[in-house]
């Protein structure tokens, strides 16, 4: 499965022509690469600079990300913030969580990012919001929960951002039986979502697909 929705060479223009991820960014990518699971996983640095926009753009108190992987999301994120800004970051894999909180440490960002290890519903059913900032990039089986739990915590002006939304494209093909339980899960949730009346919403081609969704 293709890791993105345009054509190759397209997306790597399109990285030539964006600004190039901090040192302690790249080091964060490469070691990712080299000794991590599911380096597919590892938001890239097209991806990783957008959301930095959307915090620069959004000046976020409080993002709360839903998926840390290895910490590249949560540093771009970082780089952004608002003085008294701060992250909470859900992780369930504790080799992850140390691995990203070792990078987050080594880039200065320990004091702004907290990782979270255990079941992201438990941990969001104890946080009380508001969040003005929600990132999903979790299991897809998982998102319908997520949204739903974060969405009452949402603040006014808040933003969800939910990657992988179009799955390399397989939720636009026809129904199969070779489907599988997250391309199922990310047809479900995609179609709540455009139907969902409490909210706005817009889907993007960035990278596997990025949703941006406001409160209507």
């Amino acid at each position: 499965m293709s890791a993105f929705i345009v054509a190759e060479a397209v997306e790597a223009y399109a990285a030539a022509h964006t600004t190039a991820p901090a040192p302690f960014l790249q080091a964060l990518a490469d070691e990712t690469r080299a000794t991590l699971d599911s380096p597919q996983m590892l938001t890239g640095e097209i991806e990783g600079r957008f959301l930095e926009f959307l915090v620069f753009l959004a000046q976020p108190r409080i993002v709360l990300e839903i998926g840390t992987y290895s910490g590249y999301s949560a540093l771009s994120m970082a780089q952004a913030l608002p003085a008294g800004g701060r992250i909470v970051t859900c992780e369930l894999d504790p080799e992850r969580v140390a691995f990203a909180e070792r990078h987050i440490a080594a880039a200065g960002f320990g004091d702004r990012i907290e990782v979270r290890q255990g079941p992201a519903g438990e941990t969001i059913a104890g946080l009380d919001g508001p969040f003005d900032l929600v990132f999903i990039d979790a299991d897809k089986p998982g998102y319908l929960g997520y949204y739903e739990a974060v969405l009452p915590k949402l603040s006014a002006r808040g933003l969800i951002v939910v990657d992988n939304v179009l799955w390399s494209g397989r939720v636009a093909e026809p129904e199969s039986d070779e489907d599988t339980d997250s391309t199922r899960a990310l047809r479900e949730f995609n179609d709540h979502v455009a139907a969902d009346e409490r909210v706005v919403c817009v889907m993007l081609s960035v990278r596997d697909g990025v949703t941006l969704v406001r409160r209507a």
